[in-house]
């Protein structure tokens, strides 16, 4: 692959990672238990900041596919990552750039717990 390629293809994935962070669709959203058991916890005050979020960088996403991001919310710190599955969610996809092919699981967890 050219690294013009390399970047398409990463464009494409961010964008469809972005719009599953931002408006749930385009895949599923999970959230762990020990999270959903924090403190105050409340589900539509973290849609809202996986929504919000752009704390993107070289750190936390050095191919360019908003696929992983770190917040502090309910008094934890949290980390979200996307994994890109076979329409079955079964296998791995065979390539996260095409829709048609892939199952997006964006998993919210306790940084802890990782």
């Amino acid at each position: 692959m050219t690294d013009k390629t390399e970047t398409s293809r990463a464009v494409t994935i961010a964008r469809l990672n972005d719009q599953l962070r931002t408006t749930g669709t385009g895949g599923s959203i999970v959230i762990t238990t020990n999270l959903r058991n924090v403190t105050g916890f409340d589900a539509s005050l973290l849609v809202k900041a996986l929504a919000d979020y752009d704390g993107f960088d070289a750190d936390n996403d050095p191919h360019g596919e908003r696929d992983f991001g770190d917040l502090t919310l309910f008094g934890e710190n949290l980390l979200f990552k996307i994994d890109y599955y076979d329409k079955d969610l079964t296998y791995g996809s065979d390539d996260p750039a095409d829709p048609a092919v892939t199952q997006r699981v964006l998993t919210v967890m306790l940084a802890r717990d990782w």
